[in-house]
């Protein structure tokens, strides 16, 4: 149940990850310039990239907590396996 929830979370926060990157204007102008460039007049010039990159930080970190707790919770089941094999060998 709580890998099932994690999993999901995971898929969500991936793909917001990905939308807020692509998003980001980089040196070179890039999606952000072309999708959402009026968004950057919002929060003014200096403003949404300091937005976007706290976004950018907050969803990286959210993705490898989730990345960790899933191979955790992958790798409970194999040290439950290696028990009852054990179990079973000494039998």
């Amino acid at each position: 149940m709580i890998q099932s929830f994690i999993n999901a979370l995971h898929v969500f926060v991936c793909l917001f990850l990905l939308l807020v990157v692509l998003l980001q204007q980089s040196k070179g102008g890039g999606l952000g310039g072309a999708i959402g460039g009026g968004a950057a007049q919002v929060f003014g010039g200096r403003g949404a990239g300091n937005f976007m990159t706290r976004t950018t930080g907050v969803a990286a970190t959210l993705f490898m907590l989730t990345s960790m707790s899933l191979a955790y919770l992958s790798s409970a089941g194999d040290r439950e396996m290696k028990s009852f094999d054990l179990q079973q060998e000494d039998r």
